[in-house]
């Protein structure tokens, strides 16, 4: 069954997205897995993207968890940064030869790169802004109007922003025991959107070097289409054309990277092993009575080998080893009858 694949930055609605398509999905009866960071470490952890080691054994596990759940009966949705266009590539080798993928791309509002940034009251500096209201004295009669000495502590009310003292000291207390706040350039929407799906923290040295690293998905890619990007939460998820790209699209032909290698029996390395050396060996007894330009014919052959000069057993054995490597990349039993011929063929074009 197809792959769906998540991109985007952190606090981009990726999670709360992928969510909604999984409901949608299991609503017409389907088997639906979802394959996320914290799915494959545990628990989410935005330092893992600091370490470029931990990052690439991330992406490792996480390819492996998606080949696992990959079938014919299941929908797989990789909720992840997804970041690395090589990364994505890999996904779609993997999920090429029998399964249909596309790729949702979730975007923050503001910008493709990275969001804007809100001028927030977190932003701006706070502005204090202090009154005084002086009681009356002991004797009952009120202070000048311009009198600025405080005799006591109890005898002013101090108003910051428009809260008195005792009320601000609550709301201190309470905002020491909240979570970090989130950057800056995330509006609210998405605030209460990476509350919802994700539990990590991104610092803001951490977001602006994914965003300097992210490699944008492009459609004019194989591996980056069929592409959908979302802008926003506000945005419906095209709920329409993702299911006509996932079960009424083909999945694409294989290629020479994806398709299966055509089976060899167990006996092929020991006969090409056993061919070859015949070859080496019919050639060093034979030039021994040969003069250059002689036509040698060796055992196990039907051709002919131009003798130009002697070979050594060093130099033969190196084109044998080459030979044996090239051909176990490309096992084929209906090669075996003439494997004595391409040898000598071989060996002809490497020497002369």
């Amino acid at each position: 069954m197809p792959l769906v694949v998540f991109c985007g930055l952190p606090y981009s609605g990726k999670s709360r997205r992928a969510e909604e398509l999984r409901g949608a999905l299991a609503a017409e009866g389907r088997a639906v897995y979802i394959v996320d960071d914290a799915a494959v470490l545990g628990a989410e952890d935005a330092t893992v993207y600091g370490d470029s080691a931990r990052e690439k054994a991330l992406r490792g596990a996480l390819r492996a968890a998606v080949e696992r759940r990959l079938s014919r009966n299941d929908v797989v949705i990789l909720d992840s940064l997804n970041y690395i266009k090589g990364f994505r590539y890999e996904l779609y080798c993997l999920a090429r030869a029998a399964h249909p993928l596309c790729l949702v791309h979730c975007v923050r509002p503001g910008g493709l790169s990275q969001g804007p940034r809100l001028d927030t009251e977190e932003n701006r500096s706070l502005n204090v802004s202090v009154s005084w209201q002086p009681r009356a004295e002991e004797g009952g009669r009120p202070l000048a109007v311009d009198t600025r000495v405080l005799k006591e502590p109890q005898a002013v009310d101090s108003v910051i922003n428009g809260k008195a003292q005792a009320d601000l000291s609550k709301e201190l207390e309470r905002e020491e025991t909240k979570a970090p706040d989130l950057p800056a350039f995330v509006t609210p929407e998405f605030e209460k959107s990476a509350k919802h799906g994700s539990s990590a923290f991104y610092p803001t040295e951490l977001l602006e070097a994914l965003t300097l690293r992210f490699e944008a998905p492009d459609s004019r890619n194989r591996w980056d289409r069929p592409l959908f990007t979302l802008v926003g939460l506000e945005e419906p998820l095209p709920l329409a054309e993702i299911r006509a790209a996932l079960f009424e699209n083909r999945a694409p032909p294989p290629h020479q990277s994806t398709q299966s290698q055509p089976l060899a029996s167990g006996s092929f390395l020991h006969q090409l092993d056993q061919i070859t050396n015949q070859v080496l060996a019919g050639l060093l007894e034979a030039q021994k009575s040969a003069v250059p330009g002689d036509l040698l014919r060796l055992p196990g052959t039907t051709e002919h080998f131009r003798f130009t000069r002697p070979l050594t057993m060093a130099e033969l054995s190196r084109l044998r080893r080459q030979f044996i490597s090239y051909t176990k990349m490309h096992p084929n039993n209906e090669n075996l009858p003439q494997l004595a011929n391409m040898f000598l063929q071989y060996l002809s074009q490497s020497l002369h």
